[in-house]
Parts: structure tokens; C-alpha cells; sequence
């Protein structure tokens, strides 16, 4: 099943998407459940299925990150081996983590912004993760069994800023520079992330590639140790790491400019897609 979540005449709702387009959510559902994050919470995803409309094409929807509203964006840096060796690290003992704010995040088809303050725009194609059941101090072994299902991820980074200290927080968070979507293929469609294939695309051509099977930290590992700190809810977003490839660890630097595209894809979700303006 894949979930996204759009503007609609009234506000933000949610659907279905099959073959024919976007089945939206029906009044009645959205009155109990506003939103994908509530439906997921309600562990409703079914009721979905059963209750939505026609069909509507995906060309004239206006998408938003599948869930636009989550408790909490987090995100594992260098998680990649080649990543972190092309960025100057060390390979870590434990999770690199920080945090996005939902206001940096762009539905799919949505610009991008590369804001004034830096030239230094960067691109990080990833796997996200979106908690369907919530817990805390969750076995790795029952990690999966949380998940709700999977999207892609634009991590835009501001790389000047994220250098200014030890807190990658200042380069993550500017507006609109990150972008999550299309939608979320639920976790029956997908047993194993390991097995999935991410690519990153700029301007049509490949910058990033990587099997999922070469994170450091894996999807069961992440969900474990974040729920040892954190309560996990339902839709909440863990954003898995980028392989190397990123425009900083290129000579010269590759980073994004107004007119570019850049696309996200991972086999078994779909494509991530998004034009670059600059800052108005």
C-alpha cells in the first residue's frame, strides 16, 4: 500500500495511491483521523483501503512529506562506510544523530530552496524509516515489527553552517531544503530494507548509489537504540544516512543551484523529485 499526503481544497488530507491515481481519504475518515499521522496512530491504514474516494490523477496534486506533522525528524549521520571516509571521520561506536524540524521538509514536486546565506547547498539521498508502532527500549530484534513503512529522503545540507560547531543542527534545519516522499510503501510490501537500492540523481545524472545493505548502523540497530533514549511514536521519521557521493566530498564541490533537480530514487518506493530556486 502506498499512503501520501496532499493539499486539498479544504487543507491537508491523505489517500491511497494505486494504479489510477490517488484514492483521497473519505470526510468521514478524516473526521476521526485528520491526518496520516493520526490514521497510523489508530492503527487505521486498513480502514483506508475501504473508505477512500475516486480516484484522482497525482499530476494535479500539490504533494506534502507523507507525514507532515511528525512528533519527531530523526536523523543518523554517516552511516555509510565510504560516507564517512570521503567526509574525514572515523567510523563511530554509536549512532551519529540529529534532529530536522518539519518546517525544513518539502513534499515531492515541491522547490527547493537554497537559501541566501550559503552557496554551499549540498545533496544526501536516504532512506527514511516511519514508525506505525510506537514503544520504548524496543528489542532489535522486534524493530521491524514498529515500522510503518518506508520513503525517500532529501537530506539538503547547508554544509558552511553545519561546520560552524560540533552540532550538525545549523545546516539541517534552514527552510525548505530537505524533502521527504512521494509517499510511504507500507512494511508488508517490504520485508527486508537491507535489500533495497538507493540512487541519487542531479540534473539526470547519478551522483549516489548504494544497496541499503552497506549501512554501518541497520534499521533494527537504529530503532533500538533511539528507543533506549526516546519514546518512538507513530510517525515519527528516522531518516537512515546517505552514502558517499555528496557534492562536499567531491573535488571540485558540488553543490546545489538554482535550476537543478534533484531525485531520490530506491527500488520497491518510487522517486523523490524537486526543482531548486534561491531564496526570494
Amino acid at each position: 500500500m502506498r499512503l501520501a499526503s496532499f493539499f486539498a481544497d479544504d487543507g491537508p488530507s491523505y489517500g491511497i495511491v494505486e494504479e489510477g491515481g490517488l484514492r483521497p481519504a473519505s470526510p468521514d475518515l478524516r473526521a476521526r483521523h485528520p491526518d496520516l499521522r493520526a490514521l497510523l496512530a489508530a492503527d487505521a491504514t486498513g480502514m483506508l483501503a475501504a473508505e477512500a474516494g475516486e480516484a484522482v490523477p497525482l499530476d494535479g496534486l500539490s504533494l506534502l512529506p507523507p507525514v507532515p506533522n511528525p512528533d519527531k525528524i530523526i536523523c543518523i549521520g554517516l552511516n555509510y562506510a565510504a560516507h564517512i571516509r570521503e567526509m574525514g571521520r572515523k567510523a563511530a561506536d554509536y549512532p551519529s544523530i540529529f534532529t530536522r524540524y518539519p518546517s525544513s521538509m518539502r513534499g515531492s514536486g515541491a522547490v527547493l530552496v537554497r537559501p541566501r546565506a550559503s552557496a554551499e547547498y549540498d545533496f544526501e539521498g536516504e532512506l527514511a524509516v516511519v514508525i506505525g508502532r510506537g514503544g520504548r527500549t524496543i528489542p532489535e530484534a522486534q524493530a521491524l515489527d514498529h515500522v510503518a513503512g518506508y520513503t525517500c529522503f532529501m537530506d539538503g545540507s547547508i554544509r558552511d553552517f553545519q561546520r560552524h560547531t560540533t552540532q550538525f543542527w545549523p545546516g539541517k534545519n534552514f527552510v525548505a531544503t530537505g524533502a521527504m516522499g512521494p509517499w510511504i510503501v507500507t512494511a508488508d510490501e517490504i520485508a527486508d530494507p537491507a535489500a533495497l537500492k538507493l540512487a541519487t540523481r542531479l540534473n539526470g545524472d547519478e551522483v549516489q548509489a548504494s544497496p541499503v545493505s552497506d549501512l554501518a548502523f541497520s534499521v533494527p540497530q537504529i530503532i533500538a537504540y533511539l528507543s533506549t533514549v526516546t519514546e518512538l511514536l507513530p510517525g515519527d521519521v528516522i531518516a537512515t544516512g546517505t552514502p558517499a557521493g555528496v557534492g562536499a566530498g567531491r573535488t571540485p564541490p558540488l553543490f546545489l543551484k538554482a535550476g537543478d533537480r534533484i531525485e531520490v530514487e530506491i527500488t520497491g518506493i518510487g522517486t523523490l523529485s524537486n526543482p531548486v530556486a534561491d531564496e526570494a
